[in-house]
């Protein structure tokens, strides 16, 4: 399985993954999960937000244990950050057949559409329209770098956008969510455990800082009469990294937009996304209006006016407890430790019991093609999955 996908949206100039929403490489990947489904006599679905299910059992008798991840990648991302988890679930229904296993329970597998939001600039947005998180007009509004709407997306793929929206009967079907991803992080690296059990997601968020200045010759102008936004955008980079690091949180200018645009002009328009993460949410918030009130004295001084626009933000995600400590038993006891990261379970959470397993990364680089787990780990963690299926599903 590892093999047939690998090739599947990768760069052969960065080596890294380019599988965007409604994309070509997003097609082809779906294309595969189907395969998958169908190999192995499973109940292929596509929901009415574009999310794949895979079913063993009947998906209609309810209280069912589900598992999966995404397939789709940030901008160069690595191989492991969504698939690792679909290709684990997979292998989890192989090896409980293995083992002779009988699911008193429904099984599936689930593939959740534009998780990672590289091509719309908005997080999880299958899994956020199916728990009613994302409303139908916002996700109309969703537009990419070209301009071209979620529904035209979504049209041109082949999918109704006029089917999107709320799926509460689907999430009243599923008794259990537990998702396996790789670490993103180094916690499991300092420790001998290939597996960890997630105990909580930092709450997080992303927002649009707008500079504007005035457009002018780079050549004529001096200095004293500039109105350069790309001089209150670099310090607020600075002070978003100063404020993050005094409380102990996150804060990262990761994606950048300049008008004109010119190497001999000074910029009338900086447009910058700011992702922010904190332990709790009362961190978050003064983390963040530190950076805008750091930007916006800066813009004073500059003869810029800074605008803050809040895109997105996911509150602080407690798995559920009885679930999360059933499953780290069921696994021996393997360390419990909380994330920065956001992922499909946080957003089901408030609609479903969810869990989530990690899988240890040796270097915790993620979202780069460097991002890599060791095969024995790999192993291990579908072994961990299986074991948590068979004691969830197999009474």
């Amino acid at each position: 399985m590892w093999r047939d996908l690998a090739p599947i949206g990768r760069s052969a100039e960065s080596g890294g993954y380019r599988r965007f929403a409604w994309t070509g490489a997003d097609a082809d990947c779906r294309d595969w999960f189907r395969a998958q489904a169908e190999t192995r006599g499973l109940a292929y679905e596509l929901d009415r937000n574009g999310n794949q299910w895979a079913w063993l059992g009947d998906p209609s008798a309810g209280d069912a244990v589900v598992t999966g991840s995404h397939l789709d990648s940030v901008p160069d991302g690595g191989a492991f950050d969504g698939p690792l988890g679909v290709v684990s679930s997979f292998a989890a229904l192989d090896e409980l057949r293995a083992r002779g296993a009988r699911p008193s329970r429904p099984l599936a597998v689930v593939n959740f559409g534009d998780e990672e939001g590289a091509r719309f600039g908005l997080a999880c947005v299958g899994s956020r329209l199916t728990a009613g998180q994302l409303t139908v007009d916002k996700a109309h509004e969703l537009r990419d770098a070209e301009g071209i709407s979620l529904p035209r997306a979504m049209e041109r793929a082949g999918h109704d956008p006029e089917a999107i929206g709320p799926d509460p009967e689907r999430l009243a079907r599923i008794g259990a969510f537990v998702e396996l991803h790789v670490e993103q992080g180094r916690a499991l690296a300092e420790t001998p455990h290939p597996v960890g059990v997630a105990s909580a997601i930092w709450p997080h968020g992303r927002w649009r800082f707008d500079f504007h200045g005035e457009a002018n010759h780079a050549g004529t102008t001096r200095i004293e009469d500039r109105r350069d936004p790309m001089l209150t955008y670099a310090n607020t980079v600075l002070a978003a990294r100063k404020k993050a690091r005094l409380a102990g949180a996150l804060a990262t200018f990761g994606k950048v937009g300049v008008e004109p645009n010119g190497v001999n002009a000074i910029a009338s328009l900086v447009r910058a996304w700011l992702d922010s993460r904190a332990a709790d949410e009362e961190t978050l918030a003064e983390v963040v209006a530190e950076i805008e009130r750091a930007a916006v004295d800066r813009g004073r001084r500059d003869g810029v006016e800074v605008r803050v626009t809040r895109e997105s933000f996911t509150p602080v995600v407690e798995f559920a407890h009885d679930l999360r400590d059933r499953i780290a038993g069921l696994l021996g006891g393997v360390p419990v430790l909380p994330t920065g990261a956001g992922h499909d379970a946080g957003i089901l959470s408030a609609s479903v019991p969810t869990a989530m397993l990690f899988v240890r990364n040796p270097t915790g680089v993620s979202h780069s093609p460097a991002e890599t787990a060791a095969e024995d780990d790999c192993l291990a963690g579908v072994t961990a999955l299986a074991d948590v299926l068979e004691g969830l599903a197999c009474r």
